[in-house]
């Protein structure tokens, strides 16, 4: 097995090695715990060890577990060329600065991970760059989170989709995520991820809503004791930086940038399947019951609510294209 292959699988941290006088140092931040169970830390931790190996140029400085803020405060001051250079997140975060990405955000979407692949590949993908730049941001690269997005609660066990009525979940806070989580009859609950442990361990949660990689990772099995596999978003990452920083980079630059997170994403990619299996074997053996729910008329339902939340943020014609692109 390779270096990079065992301190993968082991989680090892590496300090990162300095580079040449002069070279630009970038931060990058996630909301993940500092861990390679968790995809958005391992999807930095492989762009920084790229840079390290390969620029002499760049390198990052990564700022885990919202060291330098909330997703959204992160993102505010990326567009004033401010605290992160740049970010890995979910894209749901960015519905709040680019109406069109929510598209990707609909409830019971993805026919599985090579129809995620496909759409953010092609010109579905393009087009929701050409949105974001205006909005302030460069995408160098779309990825995967670490399996769909599951029920997650505490004292509730879920046989049913109505066991789900008038459940308090914590959700992202964006329409999108409202709306869908609103539609399964359960009580959206906005809020930063960071306040989820404690309002989850207070009982001012009855739940969320999360992959069950990043249950895993930040250790709500601690404070909730279920999982349903209700499989009902699937929230692609993306990795993006202020244009202000991108602009300030020389085309070489940013070639090195792009190669580095090219490769964590095609790494990220491939881990996918297999960690999010492994995060439900591990919530298992920590004493999470694993539940499977028919989910049947929700996905019916959710067609509606597809086109109503996708025609309010001007992206009929994405969801066309996404849809067409599941039946092919």
């Amino acid at each position: 097995m390779s270096c990079f292959c065992r301190l993968l699988s082991t989680g090892a941290m590496v300090v990162a090695l300095p580079i040449s006088a002069g070279a630009v140092e970038m931060r990058l931040s996630h909301s993940a715990q500092a861990s390679l169970d968790a995809e958005l830390h391992t999807a930095a931790w492989i762009f920084q060890k790229h840079l390290e190996e390969f620029s002499e140029t760049v390198s990052a400085t990564l700022y885990p577990n919202n060291a330098l803020g909330q997703e959204r405060e992160v993102y505010e001051a990326m567009q004033l060329g401010s605290g992160a250079d740049c970010a890995i997140s979910g894209t749901a975060i960015l519905g709040n600065f680019s109406e069109k990405i929510g598209v990707l955000d609909l409830p019971f979407l993805w026919q599985g991970y090579n129809h995620v692949h496909t759409v953010l590949d092609g010109e579905v993908g393009d087009a929701l760059v050409e949105d974001l730049r205006d909005s302030g941001f460069e995408v160098v690269a779309w990825m995967d989170s670490w399996g769909y997005r599951n029920v997650v609660t505490s004292g509730t066990e879920i046989s049913s989709p109505e066991d789900l009525q008038g459940l308090r979940l914590r959700t992202i806070p964006t329409e999108t995520y409202i709306a869908a989580i609103n539609a399964m009859g359960a009580n959206a609950t906005p809020m930063a991820f960071g306040e989820i442990y404690t309002s989850m361990e207070t009982g001012v949660l009855d739940g969320l809503e999360h992959s069950a990689a990043m249950i895993y990772a930040n250790r709500f099995f601690e404070v909730a004791d279920s999982i349903t596999l209700t499989r009902h978003l699937f929230g692609p990452i993306v990795f993006a930086c202020s244009n202000q920083f991108w602009e300030s980079l020389d085309e070489g630059q940013q070639a090195e940038v792009t190669e580095a997170a090219h490769f964590a994403r095609d790494v990220q990619r491939a881990l996918a399947p297999v960690r999010e299996q492994q995060a439900l074997d591990r919530l298992q053996e920590r004493g999470m019951s694993i539940n499977e729910i028919d989910t049947t008329d929700m996905q019916e339902a959710a067609r509606s609510v597809q086109d109503e939340l996708s025609g309010a943020m001007g992206a009929s014609d994405l969801l066309q294209q996404i849809r067409e692109l599941g039946e092919s």
